[in-house]
């Protein structure tokens, strides 16, 4: 059966099962943050961002949503909400409805032609905001916790969901990527790999959602402490070297 959206595919079958269950781990070696994501937690992020999206940002079904940042839990609730507004994600900032970016590529952003909104990220620890933005960028961290954590997507969307793919494209390459690791929905993924839309995000955070596994993301990671992290998290499979790529 298609799935309205490309969320609904990844998130509906892990919310069924066991929403309780971790599905993002997140680690940041440089700042001592650790940050666990149940399904519904999970869930509940991406409701809000796709809210904001859609209410403050005004994305419509079938819009562009470039997104400029590493690979972080907040770069999954972007690309989950973008999907649920019925968005096409993709990598470049030329021509996009929404551009979300952090810090690092925000004059990368605001230089493209173009665009509509750009959505600024700190990707803080404790959700502290970006300061000094130029004007008519948006806040993710100051603006996100004002939307509601449920949403209803709305009908139609873009026929691509990533890059050109529809959802049914997308969903089957990360399935076959799952595949190609040996990953199930017992599995505990981690990896240090420094994912983007254009690298790696198919074969490693998608393939694990699409498996119904459960993610381990780290960064900044000593190798010589990957052992001890895996041990510590229970993992059953690592994805690319312990060491950022």
């Amino acid at each position: 059966m298609h799935a309205a959206t490309l969320t609904d595919a990844l998130l509906g079958p892990l919310l069924a099962r066991d929403p309780a269950r971790p599905a993002v781990t997140y680690y940041d070696d440089a700042t001592g943050e650790r940050i666990e994501l149940s399904g519904t937690t999970l869930a509940n992020w991406v409701a809000k961002t796709a809210n904001l999206l859609r209410d403050e940002c005004d994305l419509e079904p079938g819009g562009t949503v470039a997104v400029l940042l590493p690979a972080h839990w907040q770069t999954l609730a972007v690309l989950l909400g973008a999907w649920w507004c019925g968005a096409e994600v993709v990598g470049s900032p030329v021509g996009a409805d929404v551009v979300c970016t952090d810090a690092d590529r925000l004059d990368e952003a605001l230089s493209a032609p173009d665009t509509g909104v750009v959505l600024a990220f700190s990707l803080h620890a404790f959700g502290t905001g970006l300061t000094g933005l130029p004007a008519g960028v948006v806040d993710y961290a100051t603006e996100v916790r004002l939307h509601g954590d449920t949403f209803r997507p709305e009908p139609g969307g873009a026929a691509a969901a990533l890059d050109g793919a529809d959802v049914d494209k997308v969903l089957a390459a990360a399935r076959a990527a799952a595949a190609a690791a040996g990953l199930d929905d017992s599995s505990r993924v981690l990896t240090s790999r420094n994912w983007t839309v254009d690298d790696g995000l198919l074969e490693v955070p998608l393939a694990v959602l699409a498996a119904g596994g459960s993610l381990v993301q780290c960064r900044n990671l000593d190798p010589s402490a990957a052992d001890r992290r895996a041990g510590s998290e229970r993992v059953t499979h690592r994805l690319g070297e312990p060491t950022d790529r």
